[in-house]
């Protein structure tokens, strides 16, 4: 086996988390004027799909533990985007639902793609391509 292998420039895993690493940062100053975290930006784009929605449910698309989404949720719901509160017809599901405010939000949001695309200077199709090309990278192994 060569030693090449074994060089960090050379890691699949080390290319992924430094590009998740600046992609965050790429969306930090756009997301900053909204009032948005990169993870309470990923909820809402969940919750403006379809809302509302099972914290268990939210937390699976999201490909998030539930108790690292709650404290999540909790913010957002502080700021006025959110409610949380038992579904009528099974208290031991916590929903999630968005405020008029919340959804006020997704009008400002639109303009985040096109500015994400401004900033990395790539056009949807090319963003569309980087994306399916790390479909693989995206769903969970399995052990």
């Amino acid at each position: 086996m060569s030693d090449d292998l074994l060089r960090l420039e050379n890691q699949v895993c080390f290319a992924l988390v430094t590009a998740a690493r600046n992609v965050v940062s790429i969306y930090r100053p756009i997301l900053e004027p909204l009032g948005l975290t990169h993870p309470q930006y990923l909820v809402m784009l969940a919750l403006w799909e379809r809302a509302p929605r099972a914290l268990g449910e939210l937390a699976a698309e999201l490909a998030m533990e539930p108790a690292t989404l709650s404290p999540l949720v909790k913010r957002l719901e502080a700021q006025g985007r959110v409610t949380r509160g038992r579904r009528a017809t099974d208290e031991r599901v916590l929903e999630i639902a968005l405020t008029d405010e919340g959804r006020a939000l997704r009008d400002r949001a639109v303009a985040v793609p096109e500015q994400v695309m401004a900033r990395v200077g790539m056009d949807a199709e090319a963003l569309r391509q980087l994306r399916d090309d790390l479909g693989p990278f995206a769903g969970r192994f399995e052990s």
